[in-house]
């Protein structure tokens, strides 16, 4: 009868553990959807953006290159390769910052009302990138918490549940503020 309890509280134990590393996964990956979501947003701006830009700016041709070069490499990136996705929208987040780095040498183009808004929608998103990129570390974190720690770890690797990645800028020249030289 006591043998027939603690096995019923071992397997009660297990179904809780389980469930708690299932619920764990499902938070990362609606997170991972949280920050796809937004790139692509970002993404679909970039080209309206550049349009506006090409009138004012048409010597400053290569870029505008980069940004459409670096926003293809990020989009080609495979959605379930993490680091790599990471790294490029980095990079891109980067040639951004110089485009917007370049208007400031032309007075006509920021007083462009379709600029102003463009500029103002990306940066929005651009916020809304980083509160995803948060909660989607957080959701990572938890997952790999409860994929390291003892006893769940056990069933874990029983289920074949992994750690997540972080999504993080790895290189350090993605975090540095782009000098734009005329």
């Amino acid at each position: 009868m006591i043998g027939l309890a603690i096995a019923a509280v071992v397997v009660i134990y297990a179904i809780v553990v389980y469930n708690g590393l299932v619920r764990a996964r499902q938070t990362k990956e609606e997170a991972w959807s949280g920050i796809d979501v937004q790139l692509k947003r970002r993404a679909d701006l970039i080209p309206n953006l550049l349009e506006t830009v090409k009138g004012y700016a048409a010597h400053e041709k290569e870029t505008l290159e980069k940004v459409v070069e670096l926003r293809n490499r990020a989009q080609a990136v495979p959605g379930d390769d993490i680091a790599g996705r990471a790294q490029a929208e980095g990079m891109l987040s980067q040639a951004l910052g110089r485009l917007f780095a370049l208007a400031e040498a032309y007075p006509d183009l920021k007083a462009n009302q379709n600029f102003a808004d463009l500029q103002e929608t990306l940066e929005t998103i651009e916020g809304e990138i980083q509160m995803s990129r948060r909660y989607y570390n957080g959701a990572a974190r938890d997952l790999n918490v409860k994929v390291e720690s003892f006893p769940s770890n056990l069933l874990a690797s029983l289920f074949k549940f992994v750690k997540a990645p972080y999504f993080e800028v790895e290189n350090p020249d993605d975090r540095a503020v782009p000098t734009v030289k005329f």
